[in-house]
């Protein structure tokens, strides 16, 4: 598929654009900016299908249970009807992966004060397993939500890789890991992606410059984290060009070719 830039991981299907969600994304694909929208709910997915619905071209969906809803899902009784109906949207042709999906292990004890931690821990693997069931079975990749949570992320992708013989493919977003826990992620056949922070901090460089140029996405994870020179804004899909600027930069490569490559590195994962 051809495009300038792309957006891997946008929520503008989220509530703080539903005061202009067309002009935004108008914004974005005029600049030969593509948008994938990613849920993290069975309503957000659903409403990220419906935006996908409305363009030929350029505006897709990924679906998928965020590990902050889980606990819900398993007070009301509702983890299993949940993984059967994420598991029919994820069949709509302009969704083109699972996620955001994985575990969340920041603050579990202050966000969960009524809960015991391994109690929630618990449930985000057995929904995060649910959903790689459904990546596995309909052969989309994976959109990774691992915060605090890499190394037990990635021993659950080794079981299914090294025990049960399964080939996964997809992106660790928001990458804010260690050199050693990127390449771990990339021996299991993902993508690193990086948003705006890494215009405005340097704890990434050291990364970005270590792991190949062909294994790096871009993403805004807009609304939040928008770069410099938008910073304290609300982030939105059109400004992922400047995390392909700053990609570039700290590769000290063209934008052109950090463009190119980082469009290849897409329709390999996701239009592949």
């Amino acid at each position: 598929m051809k495009f300038e830039y792309i957006d891997t991981h946008a929520h503008v299907n989220f509530p703080e654009f539903d005061a202009d969600r067309d002009e935004v994304l108008k914004r974005a694909l005029d600049e030969d900016v593509f948008v994938v929208n990613v849920g993290t709910d069975i309503e957000s997915s659903k409403r990220a299908i419906d935006i996908a619905e409305k363009y030929d071209e350029g505006v897709y969906a990924i679906v998928g249970i965020h590990p902050h809803e889980v606990m819900d899902l398993e007070k009301a009784g509702l983890i299993e009807s949940t993984l059967v109906e994420l598991a029919e949207l994820a069949k709509h042709p302009k969704v083109i992966g699972i996620g955001e999906c994985g575990l969340d292990f920041f603050k579990l004890a202050e966000y969960n004060p009524d809960v015991d931690v391994m109690k929630v821990k618990e449930i985000q693997e057995k929904i995060f397993r649910g959903q790689i069931d459904i990546s596995i079975a309909i052969d989309k990749p994976l959109m990774l939500h691992c915060r605090d949570s890499y190394n037990e992320t990635l021993e659950i992708l080794n079981n299914y890789i090294r025990v049960q013989g399964v080939r996964l493919r997809g992106n660790a977003h928001f990458f804010a890991g260690s050199i050693e826990q990127a390449k771990a992620f990339i021996s299991c056949g993902f993508t690193i992606s990086f948003t705006g922070v890494i215009t405005f901090a340097k704890d990434y460089e050291s990364i970005i410059k270590e792991i190949p140029l062909d294994k790096i996405l871009s993403e805004t994870d807009c609304p939040y984290v928008a770069p410099v020179p938008f910073r304290g804004k609300r982030a939105e899909p059109v400004h992922v060009k400047f995390v392909v600027q700053k990609i570039a930069e700290i590769k000290g490569i063209s934008i052109e070719e950090a463009r190119e490559q980082i469009g290849a590195n897409v329709n390999q994962i996701f239009f592949g």
